[in-house]
């Protein structure tokens, strides 16, 4: 079975708007790590275009730092599921989903590989309730925004979690790996 990895930037508030992160070196050798370890990504709409406008075509922006490059060129070449009600298709390595999407999910994390991931808001909040998350990774920066929508905001349970593992970064970054669990 393959575990389903979630990864998002948050400030110390829990802010996760990505205009609000800094992005560095160390942050992107991180999630370069992250997009290597998995066989696919699973993305909804909102984070798939942002994602596919900043990063398709790895080689085809001269005008970012180098150390961005291993980024950009795993994430353009990793295999992308995307869930959408208004796209009617898709492409950059991706396969659009639609209907049942918790079975599907369900289904891809019973087919052998090392680990499927995921990012974004709206999806991760659907996955997180039916229980189908087994490793959360918030990177916390430190800094405070000041507003936004609280992350998983509207559970229905509570979701105990035990850290798996931690990792500091220069820029004072935190990412922060979690498993479900009883805390005791």
């Amino acid at each position: 079975m393959r575990p389903l990895r979630y990864s998002i930037n948050v400030t110390l508030d829990g802010c996760f708007d990505h205009r609000h992160m800094v992005p560095d070196e160390d942050l992107h050798r991180n999630a370069t790590e992250n997009l290597a370890w998995a066989d696919a990504l699973i993305f909804g709409r909102v984070i798939y275009q942002m994602m596919e406008n900043g990063w398709r075509g790895a080689g085809s922006i001269n005008n970012r730092p180098a150390w961005m490059e291993p980024f950009a060129q795993t994430i353009d070449s990793a295999k992308k599921y995307v869930v959408s009600r208004t796209l009617t298709q898709v492409d950059w390595n991706a396969e659009l989903v639609s209907g049942e999407v918790l079975a599907f999910v369900h289904a891809l994390k019973q087919q052998p590989g090392s680990g499927l991931l995921t990012g974004g808001v709206t999806l991760p909040f659907a996955l997180a309730e039916a229980g189908l998350i087994d490793e959360y990774e918030l990177v916390v920066h430190p800094s405070i925004c000041g507003h936004g929508p609280a992350l998983f905001a509207g559970l229905t349970q509570r979701l105990n979690l035990q850290l798996k593992d931690q990792k500091t970064f220069r820029s004072g970054a935190v990412a922060l790996r979690y498993v479900p669990g009883i805390v005791s």
